[in-house]
């Protein structure tokens, strides 16, 4: 039997201790922990990774802790725009969805779409009939609507207006899962309603396949968080694979490299999971915190927030 290995992120918008209440981060843990539960369950029965990360990435948009689905963020006129990927490490296949107004689960949408086969990626309006018609359901825009995206929003337009900075708790997020299965497949998924007050139709890297989401069997499987046009100018997830596969580096010092040295100059909040084919896990970030939690191939979970790791019951 071979390893299998999860692990998943939340976004590295996880900033000052009181930008949440203490209830607000154990929930928050709580949901990491039921979205590693929902992906492992699926691989220790024997499961694709395709599985695994799509079932993970579905919890947390559940969730209104995190910045997809229910709980994302509104763009500059208070409208939900939600994109998601997946990929499959084992053929390259891919699918990613982009403006949904509508999905529920729009990492499920680009699931279909991958397996439809006619097209890799679809957006707006048509990706919401796509999804309608394969019968996944849709909701009103105030369902994905939180008082806490609410507030960010008002935040983020006050920032604007003063020429400030706003938290990176109040501009962004991102939820992402990798995989690797008992037959030795990588696979990888990203979510997200992209950041607070953003240009109306503003597309980010977690629905641009090998930018914010990429696999590929033998090498790794890397889903991004962060400032979304420099993972799609750096085309993150295909470099790290790249250096991987070419320049033999291992994971940790690829995705290091791309977190911590060359998007280092931009300033900007980045973070990632990745796995490699041994189930080795990175998890870099260059913020306080990012959400993120992973299971080893000793079957061991963690969840974490900022420095402290929390080891939790599958």
């Amino acid at each position: 039997m071979m390893k299998i290995a999860l692990a998943i992120h939340g976004g590295c918008g996880v900033m000052p201790e009181n930008s949440m209440t203490p209830e607000e981060w154990a929930g928050a843990r709580r949901d990491l922990g039921a979205a590693l539960r929902a992906g492992y369950a699926l691989l220790k029965t024997g499961g694709s990774a395709v599985d695994a990360v799509e079932a993970a990435v579905v919890v947390m948009e559940d969730s209104p802790h995190f910045n997809a689905g229910h709980g994302a963020a509104l763009n500059e006129n208070g409208a939900h725009e939600l994109d998601a990927s997946i990929m499959d490490g084992a053929t390259l296949e891919a699918g990613a969805i982009s403006a949904s107004h509508a999905i529920r689960n729009p990492v499920k949408a680009a699931r279909l779409l991958m397996e439809d086969g006619r097209a890799v990626y679809m957006t707006g309006p048509a990706a919401d009939r796509f999804a309608e018609e394969k019968g996944l359901p849709v909701e009103p825009q105030s369902y994905f609507t939180t008082q806490k995206r609410v507030d960010a929003l008002q935040a983020m337009k006050r920032h604007a207006a003063a020429g400030t900075e706003g938290t990176e708790n109040e501009k962004h997020g991102t939820v992402g899962a990798v995989a690797l299965d008992a037959a030795g497949h990588l696979a990888a998924a990203t979510s997200t309603g992209g950041y607070t007050n953003k240009p109306d139709g503003r597309v980010g890297d977690s629905p641009v396949i090998g930018a914010g989401t990429y696999a590929r069997d033998g090498v790794c499987a890397v889903s991004g968080t962060g400032k979304g046009e420099f993972f799609i100018r750096y085309v993150v997830g295909h470099e790290i694979a790249s250096r991987m596969a070419y320049l033999k580096q291992d994971i940790a010092v690829a995705t290091d490299g791309l977190i911590n040295h060359d998007l280092a100059p931009h300033q900007i909040g980045a973070g990632l999971v990745a796995l490699d084919a041994q189930g080795i896990v990175a998890a870099p970030y260059n913020t306080p915190g990012m959400f993120r939690g992973w299971v080893t191939p000793e079957g061991k979970a963690f969840v974490a927030t900022h420095e402290e790791v929390y080891e939790v019951e599958l």
